[in-house]
């Protein structure tokens, strides 16, 4: 303080700026001693330095931007106010930075041809020379994540240039997704292939490995979703534990539904019956035939043709729950069991001998191993005779029994052989006293 100047008032003070604060005086010196002022800045704190400042005479702004030392872009906000702040930053290098755009493109294109090139140069050297299938399948899916991976590049540089932070963010969410797909095309190529070798050495898996082919693909799938939301940045904790409790309420209100699917890949998986197989008939319709042929096995039901032309469609729940006769599944050659009946008073060596006879006239009969009859026991006015014989088609069976059945009952009436039937004898001792006496 000059020895001129008068010393300030505390209203005067008070009215100007406050200082920033000092450290503390040191000891002797005076506490009211006035600081010196601050020096002031060459530009207010209020503005920003303009960028024609800070470039050399005769620089303008877009050669600045050319030389890489433009001011950034203001970022991207979805707002009303954002859209607009980000517009006005980037008018004045709109068209530099259409142009980078452009020149992105295509150098993305000429990157695609060159990876093109290079692959085909890799399927003539390489993979057409080999035997096998699988390294097809891995050019083919290298040349797609090639296509997909150059593509979603170019177009994450353009949003960098243009500071397009959140759908950069999604743009990489689309590709993680995208790439599962020819990933898991790749997956399902291999494990046919593997099927292929897998059914060579166990037919009764042909249903149920693509099942399981199916199910891998949808995994990927879904796998590679859950890993897009998450790079996207949404949750998804609260998506599984909707879809748990979803499943949980959906298993309890379709729950038959969920058995006949459960029981279907087991179905599938334990082949008790194949499609075309001959299998007896459990919920047939009044009045039509016991057993049919299988024309398809689904996940929720079984259809069965029965042998009336009817298809009778069994859930597979009630088919996991009975038992199964099938039967063709060891082979054509199936025995029949016809019970037959004689008087006690015919001999039954020789109807054995008729029932042979007849047997091996019908057609369908198999010589070897031969009919045969044994005696299963008796009845009340009958020997009971059972007909043993192999045919060699199963789905005739019912054609075979009744010729064998028509023929023993004519051939038992030339031979004189009685078929019993219930009958009573009534013997009566001492009639005339049991006659009313007679009138006079």
């Amino acid at each position: 303080m000059s020895p001129n100047d008068e010393p300030l008032s505390l209203g005067q003070e008070a009215a100007m700026l406050q200082p920033p604060i000092q450290d503390p005086p040191a000891q002797g010196q005076n506490p009211t001693a006035q600081a010196p002022p601050p020096e002031q800045d060459s530009a207010p704190l209020s503005q920003p330095p303009a960028v024609e400042d800070s470039l050399a005479p005769g620089t303008s702004a877009q050669e600045a931007a050319l030389a890489g030392e433009a001011t950034p872009a203001a970022e991207f906000s979805f707002t009303w106010d954002g859209i607009k702040e980000w517009a006005a930053t980037l008018l004045a290098d709109a068209g530099m930075l259409l142009l980078k755009s452009v020149g992105i493109l295509i150098l993305a294109w000429l990157a695609l041809k060159l990876a093109s090139w290079i692959l085909h140069r890799i399927e003539k050297k390489f993979v057409g020379r080999t035997h096998t299938q699988i390294d097809d399948y891995i050019l083919e899916f290298a040349h797609r994540a090639a296509k997909l991976t150059i593509f979603v590049g170019a177009i994450l540089e353009i949003c960098r240039m243009w500071s397009l932070e959140r759908p950069e963010q999604w743009i990489e969410a689309a590709w993680m997704l995208l790439i599962f797909l020819p990933g898991s095309r790749l997956a399902c190529e291999i494990l046919r292939l593997a099927e292929g070798r897998v059914l060579a050495q166990n037919p009764n898996l042909e249903t149920a490995l693509p099942m399981i082919n199916r199910g891998v693909r949808i995994a990927l799938i879904v796998l590679g979703a859950l890993f897009a939301l998450a790079h996207a940045g949404v949750e998804i904790a609260p998506i599984l534990g909707g879809a748990g409790v979803m499943g949980l309420a959906l298993s309890l209100a379709a729950k038959d539904t969920l058995s006949n699917l459960i029981a279907g890949v087991l179905l599938t998986i334990d082949r008790p019956f194949q499609v075309g197989d001959r299998i007896e008939l459990w919920s047939a319709p009044r009045e039509t035939g016991t057993w049919g042929d299988v024309i398809d096995i689904g996940l929720r039901a079984t259809k069965i043709r029965n042998p009336d032309n009817l298809v009778v469609v069994v859930p597979n729940n009630e088919i996991m729950q009975r038992d199964i006769i099938n039967y063709t599944m060891s082979g054509d050659d199936i025995r029949l069991r016809l019970p037959f009946s004689v008087a006690y008073e015919s001999d039954v060596h020789r109807a054995k001998a008729v029932l042979v006879k007849v047997a091996l006239e019908v057609k369908g009969v198999k010589v070897d191993p031969a009919p045969f009859v044994i005696v299963r026991g008796f009845g009340p006015s009958e020997v009971n005779l059972q007909l043993r014989v192999w045919i060699s088609d199963a789905r005739v069976r019912r054609r075979v029994g009744d010729e064998i059945t028509e023929r023993a009952l004519l051939a038992f009436e030339a031979e004189g052989l009685e078929i019993p039937y219930p009958k009573r004898e009534l013997y009566i001792h001492d009639a005339a006293r049991l006659l009313p006496p007679p009138k006079e």
